[in-house]
């Protein structure tokens, strides 16, 4: 018996603030209990909704190991207090994990083998560093110049600079705008209804006493955009991955802390329940490319995604484009003949952070919510990947 394809839906979509690593204002908070939050925050706007009812949870994360390790996602269920009956998965695919987490949850939706389901993604740069704690690559990585540039991300990118002809001023201006928007975006109070605040205990040696003096701060917005960046600034800074190269610190994205969650339901339960669907998961795509331009690969995927939901590169309103690096966001901007003014409205990776596997459910949250304020049909959450990917997934305002 052949079963219909059936539609999946976003109910909830939240994530925490973003912090900078490794230190930021989570440097002492846990990738689980960041998590946590998440988890809790979308299943708490969702009152009519049984808990018991979620078949399963599934998480991205880019570095799955020590206090994100041991199954990061069903710890992180426990933690939050969820039904012992909610499974839990953790999955990797670096920077599209998140992402990717999204696309198996809607899949098990549409294929009618769920109903329910978590999609989230988290990361703690601050405790798990990139690359994690105790890298072991295949020794073949360092004979191979085409397999092992995909472990210099930097490197890959000032590839993409020179290939497609992008100027360090190009890099610059680019992250200056990133900058910019974000920060625009943060006194209108755009992020507000995606963003879940996070109490963060401080504790602080008081020598007087000889105690531990303790406080709780209540984090709010993103850390990373900077109010005094300048393309003066910008330009004073060195290359940081080739003597003559145009990547710099201040072009390339911020290494971060943070935590994303979505619910995802079929359309039995949103009548059962009476939910109101914030989007509708059109699609998702990912395609490979050379893994020493890896930035390159929402280029490929980008079309690929598009043609699976049915619909023109044109009709996308709204681009969540992660900024890995300027020079390679430039790059598909200029090959796809993206509307700059599309891509990232909000700000990017460069201004905003960009925790790795986490990215994927923060960047769907930011535009999900920026969609529906909009009154926008069709937006899009694409990245390049590490090892040369690229991945793309089309969301639809219902």
């Amino acid at each position: 018996m052949t079963k219909q394809i059936q539609d999946a839906y976003i109910v909830a979509a939240s994530r925490t603030p973003i912090g900078k690593a490794p230190r930021g204002v989570f440097k002492h908070v846990r990738p689980d209990d960041l998590l946590l939050r998440a988890l809790q925050a979308v299943v708490s706007q969702l009152p009519n909704l049984d808990p018991a009812l979620i078949n399963d949870a599934i998480v991205g994360c880019a570095f799955p190991e020590a206090e994100q390790g041991g199954n990061v996602a069903r710890m992180a269920l426990l933690l939050a207090g969820l039904p012992d009956t909610v499974g839990g998965v953790t999955v990797n695919r670096f920077c599209a994990s998140g992402l990717t987490a999204i696309a198996m949850a809607a899949d098990r939706i549409r294929v009618g083998e769920a109903d329910v389901m978590i999609a989230a993604g988290v990361e703690s740069m601050s405790m798990v560093p990139m690359m994690g704690h105790h890298p072991a690559m295949n020794m073949k990585m360092f004979t191979d110049e085409h397999i092992g540039m995909a472990y210099g991300m930097g490197l890959t990118a000032e590839k993409v600079a020179q290939q497609w002809k992008i100027s360090r001023v190009a890099q610059d201006q680019f992250a200056l705008e990133s900058h910019r928007r974000a920060l625009a975006a943060q006194q209108a109070g755009w992020f507000d209804d995606e963003i879940i605040a996070v109490d963060v205990l401080e504790s602080t040696p008081n020598l007087l006493s000889r105690t531990i003096d303790q406080k709780t701060r209540t984090v709010k917005q993103d850390e990373g955009p900077r109010a005094d960046s300048t393309i003066e600034s910008l330009t004073k800074l060195k290359s940081v991955f080739a003597a003559q190269g145009t990547v710099t610190a201040g072009n390339s994205s911020q290494m971060s802390d943070g935590a994303g969650a979505l619910v995802l339901v079929s359309e039995k339960i949103l009548r059962q329940f009476n939910l109101t669907p914030l989007a509708r998961f059109a699609s998702f795509a990912v395609k490979g490319v050379p893994p020493e331009i890896m930035g390159i690969g929402p280029k490929v995927a980008i079309p690929a995604a598009c043609q699976a939901a049915g619909i023109g590169q044109e009709q996308i309103d709204w681009f969540e484009l992660n900024e890995a690096f300027a020079a390679q966001s430039l790059a598909v901007i200029q090959d796809l003949g993206l509307d700059p003014a599309k891509v990232n409205p909000m700000g990017g990776a460069i201004a905003l952070g960009h925790p790795l596997g986490a990215t994927g459910a923060i960047r769907a949250a930011t535009l999900i919510h920026a969609m529906r304020r909009n009154q926008l049909r069709y937006g899009m959450v694409t990245m390049c990947v590490g090892t040369g990917m690229g991945a793309a997934g089309v969301f639809e305002r219902v």
